[in-house]
């Protein structure tokens, strides 16, 4: 390794002729970069991406603006997306950049990365062993949220430009951990350069959909750098010639390079070895080869190794693949570096060459035979020395090594190799990648090299575990396992899929393996409900029918989980109990505590369900304890998610907010954001329920901007903005967040959880918009499907809004027919919510109130019983909704004026610390009608003017608008009225516009519900 730093540095003075030494054009995109460090340095974090096609000239300003970051103190972290081969090294750029922030900084980095390294190390091995937790579907998002916290921590007191170069080659988990950096990143003086080849960009290229995704976000900047004018290429070729070029030998080279910054210096390189430039292959890879053709033979063989090694070769592995004395090997670089052909490698030891288009020239001449041989010795090269590269490289690059060399005897075990160090990366997509090549590889692999492979690594509870010496040869369905579970982690649910298919299918065939056939199931299960293709049951009987009568084990456990998970969520009775305690029976029976911990997280939330509440929340709080101390952090994290929602279903919303936020601190720390997001939605809905509408908003929008790999609780967020929406009085709005929640869940799995809120949402739209059939359209649907046990948190509200809208539409006659069935579909579902907790008695004390409502029987005494009901309870619209009732119910029954007053003046104060407008314009008219003041002012008001209390209606506008309420056309308003349909018609339209409603029956409704028809109380 020493000799390749002395060789390098032999070469640091060599003469680069071909690069113009003057800085061409681009002054609008330097400025553009220019101006982002200085937002940066004031602490607002900054991304913008750089594209353009090849050799346009995008490493050229960058390297410009990174003179100019150095200039003015900000620390400079490079990082280059690596082709190796078909491959990219997993987190290559990132990983490079946060070696190079290491060696600028390395107190600040360690102490960035306290009590995080081994996480990190899966990123930059040098800070450590990689967390041996094991993989789920927050492993990913775990180690992302840990590096963006890294950044920002180093961003705290210093300005950092982070560059990543060549994107188009980004590996998946590259590309993922970038979005999630530019999504995220909030503080912090940072700037983040992202560069990419647009003309490598095709339709079905992997980078297009994340450049659509990153153009929806208002905090990124793209900049495409178009081609160089013809004035511009005059001051290029000015500037590499060090003299006025010809005007004809400008248009000529213009012409042939059309622009492009690099072909001119390639024409120029060859109209200075003697060619004319005229003359020049019209061949791209012709002319690029130009250059090396004039190198000496040693200098080109050089170029044809360095080439077929990937992006940058390590000077130590060069020389072991050449085989050229060290005089001999220095002599050529010093050619191939003169000619502006390579280039030594800042901050390292190898050599790349200057542009992508030129290695991909010289690889594309290579002969297929040659290619093969060159591969081959890179291989042999690595085995018999595997320190000529770095450690956290060396497999995957061994691995492609291996199988471009077309060995398959050699390939299959290297690739299965580079499987597993990918995967300690949690860089999922890349193990797949390799998984899928190893499947490739199988057959062509001799039997005596698959009969000497053992089971890999990792595949959950599959029974081929790597920790059994005695499971046998790795055989090609374990490698299906593999492949199935890391298609899941990487969000490639469709893939995974139809490797579990392959894989039953050959269960079905040759191979008769119950236990690992309900492993498969297990999986099918899963996947069917994540792509929202069913809710899984079938795949998990199947899967039951194959363990029945197999002795105890963890895939026995894992299936039993799985039922008792399915039951929870659907149908939380006797059967998902019975099925969540053998889970924890035979969980501890094969020492699988994990498992235990998750079966017993599932048994304490059915039991509370069930209505054992005490016994269920010890069981999740002791779970959670245990999780916590094994470091079973995303079971712990889990935990945090069902005793939050719990106790939310038990209406202690203030205990779920403590344990909620608890909870996220607790994922938010290990990087657990998918799970973050879980408790997140849990959050927002008890902020919703405790009257924190403000809060509740802010959680749910973090929610939605944070993201997470599973859509739920996305969907639960959008819901509790609808919530807030209707009762902010805004139903379009509403209606849009409905529809998107309504996207995110899917339709194949009907979950109560999520339809039961959906169907509440509909209800409160359709009465905010006078659609009183609809409303009971959505009540009798959702009364045929049921109310499963543990579901009266989302029954209770949903019978109380349409039992409202019922009350409220009394009077009106279009709503007279119907409602007789409408309130005895009220009351058969009254009677299958269960009332286990104070807020749900006080629920089911209002909706039968407003059934006596809605039959014109109800009363102020037992009004008072709902608003003594609420009152100790934290519910404060619930409540005001309550007292405003009773006002109404007082002021209707006449004496008790004081009383009201005070009644209407709470509620008014809810209802305008809130921002709940269709409340406080309830509460409002009420008053205004029954002429009280909702000030404390001492003074008795003035007698209000005709008008004042009924939207400035007119006299005649009151009378028309009593036939609308009756559910009169305009023609029979006219006849009635005795005017003409066309002036009916206007007074229509002003009446519309002065109750701002958008049609007849909600005019007629608002009416009725704000009793402006009524005479003065």
């Amino acid at each position: 390794m020493s000799d390749g730093m002395d060789g390098c540095a032999m070469l640091g003075a060599v003469e680069t002729r071909s690069v113009s030494p003057v800085f061409v054009g681009r002054a609008g995109e330097l400025t553009a970069l220019t101006e982002a460090l200085s937002r940066a340095t004031a602490g607002e974090p900054q991304a913008l991406l750089i594209g353009g096609e090849a050799g346009v000239g995008k490493t050229r300003l960058i390297e410009e603006f990174l003179d100019t970051a150095c200039a003015q103190g900000a620390v400079v972290a490079l990082g280059g997306c690596v082709e190796l081969g078909a491959d990219g090294l997993p987190f290559a750029p990132f990983a490079t950049a946060l070696r190079s922030l290491r060696r600028r900084l390395p107190e600040e980095l360690a102490a960035a990365a306290d009590g995080q390294q081994a996480e990190l190390a899966r990123l930059l091995p040098e800070l450590g062993d990689p967390s041996h937790e094991s993989s789920d579907e927050d492993s990913t998002a775990r180690l992302f949220e840990l590096t963006v916290r890294l950044l920002e921590r180093l961003a705290a007191d210093r300005t950092i430009v982070l560059v990543l170069e060549d994107l188009h080659w980004a590996d998946a988990s590259t590309r993922h951990l970038l979005t999630y950096l530019l999504r995220t990143l909030r503080r912090g003086r940072i700037v983040v350069v992202a560069s990419y080849r647009a003309d490598d960009i095709h339709r079905r290229h992997p980078l297009r959909p994340l450049l659509a995704e990153l153009d929806r976000l208002r905090t990124i900047r793209r900049i495409e750098l178009a081609r160089f004018t013809r004035t511009e290429v005059h001051r290029q070729l000015t500037g590499i010639l060090a003299a006025e070029p010809d005007p004809g030998l400008v248009e000529e080279v213009f012409e042939r390079s059309d622009g492009n910054a690099f072909f001119v210096e390639e024409l120029i390189v060859s109209h200075e070895a003697g060619c004319a430039v005229g003359q020049l292959s019209d061949s791209l890879r012709d002319l690029l080869l130009v250059r090396v053709e004039t190198l000496p033979e040693d200098a080109q063989r050089i170029a044809r190794i360095v080439a077929e090694g990937g992006s940058t070769v390590e000077y130590g592995l060069l020389a072991a693949v050449a085989r050229l004395a060290e005089d001999e090997l220095i002599e050529a670089l010093r050619a191939a570096v003169g000619a502006n052909l390579l280039l030594a490698v800042p901050d390292g030891d190898g050599y790349r060459f200057r542009h992508s288009l030129v290695r991909e020239a010289v690889s594309d001449d290579l002969l297929p035979g040659e290619r093969s041989r060159l591969n081959r010795r890179y291989a042999e090269a690595l085995e018999a020395d595997p320190g000529l590269v770095r450690a956290d490289e060396r497999a995957n690059r061994l691995a492609t090594y291996w199988y471009h060399a077309h060995e398959p005897s050699k390939a299959l075990p290297a690739v299965l190799s580079a499987s597993v160090a990918t995967r300690k990366r949690h860089a999922y997509a890349e193990q797949l990648s390799l998984l899928e090549r190893a499947m490739e590889l199988w057959d062509k692999a001799p039997a005596e090299t698959r009969d000497s492979l053992r089971p890999i690594d990792y595949a959950d509870a599959y029974p081929a575990c790597g920790c059994d010496p005695d499971a046998g040869s790795l055989r090609f369905l374990d490698l299906l396992a593999e492949a199935a579970v890391a298609a899941r982690l990487s969000g490639e649910r469709e893939r995974a899929a139809k490797i579990c298919r392959t894989a039953l299918r050959v269960l079905d065939g040759e191979e008769n393996d119950p236990l690992r056939a309900a492993w498969f199931w297990t999986e099918m299960a899963r996947l069917q409900s994540n792509l929202g293709r069913g809710d899984g049951w079938p795949e998990i009987a199947r899967a039951q029918e194959l363990v029945k009568g197999l002795p105890p084990s963890a895939v026995h456990a894992t299936v039993l989980v799985g039922a008792a998970g399915w039951g929870m969520l659907r149908n939380p009775g006797p059967e998902a109990i019975a099925a969540a305690e053998r889970a924890v029976e035979y969980a501890r029976f094969v020492k699988a505590e994990p498992i235990e911990l998750n079966a017993r997280i599932t048994l304490g939330t059915i039991m509370v369900s069930a209505g054992d509440t005490d016994g269920g929340l010890a069981t999740m709080h002791e779970a959670r304890e245990r999780t916590i101390a094994l470091g079973q952090f995303h079971e712990a994290a889990r935990a945090h998610v069902n005793i939050s929602s719990s106790l939310e279903a038990l209406g202690r919303s203030r205990e779920a907010v403590e344990i909620a936020a608890t909870g996220i601190e607790l994922a938010r720390s290990r990087g657990l954001v998918d799970s973050a997001g879980w408790i997140r939605a849990n959050l927002s809905e008890s902020l919703l329920s405790l009257g924190e509408w403000d809060r509740s908003k802010a959680e749910a929008d973090e929610l939605l901007r944070c993201g997470a790999s599973s859509t739920k609780p996305g969907g639960t967020a959008l819901l509790q903005l609808a919530h807030l929406a209707a009762g902010r009085g805004e139903p379009a709005r509403a209606a849009a967040y409905l529809a998107e929640a309504r996207t995110r869940y899917g339709t194949r799995d009907p979950i109560p959880q999520y339809t039961l809120p959906m169907a509440q949402v509909e209800i409160t739209i359709a009465a905010a918009e006078a659609r009183l059939m609809d409303v009971r359209e959505q009540l009798a649907a959702t009364a045929e499907t049921g109310f499963p046990p543990g579901t009266h948190r989302y029954g209770w509200p949903l019978v109380l809004t349409a039992v409202t809208a019922e009350a409220d539409s009394r009077g009106l006659p279009a709503a007279d027919g119907g409602r007789a069935e409408a309130l005895a579909v009220v009351r058969r579902s009254v009677r299958c919510l269960a009332a286990p907790a104070p807020v749900w008695e006080a629920y089911s004390r209002q909706v039968s109130e407003e059934i006596a409502r809605a039959e014109g029987r109800d009363t102020a005494t037992r009004w008072a019983e709902v608003v003594a009901a609420y009152t100790p309870l934290e519910r404060p619209y619930q409540l005001a909704r309550a007292r405003h009732r009773l006002a109404d119910a007082l002021l209707v029954e006449g004496g008790r004026r004081e009383e009201a007053t005070a009644l209407l003046r709470q509620a008014h104060a809810t209802a305008v610390r809130l921002g709940a407008r269709p409340l406080r314009e309830d509460v409002e008219l009420l008053a205004a009608r029954a002429r009280l003041s909702l000030t404390e002012e001492k003074q008795v008001p003035a007698p209000a003017e005709p008008g004042d209390d009924t939207f400035g209606l007119t006299p005649r506008e009151q009378d028309v608008l009593r036939l609308v309420a009756a559910g009169r056309t305009n023609r029979q308003i006219a006849e009635e009225l005795f005017i003409s349909p066309k002036t009916a018609s206007v007074h229509v339209s002003n009446i519309l516009a002065k109750l701002g409603v958008s049609g007849r029956g909600e005019a007629a409704a608002l009416a009725h519900r704000l009793h402006l028809l009524d005479t003065p109380l």
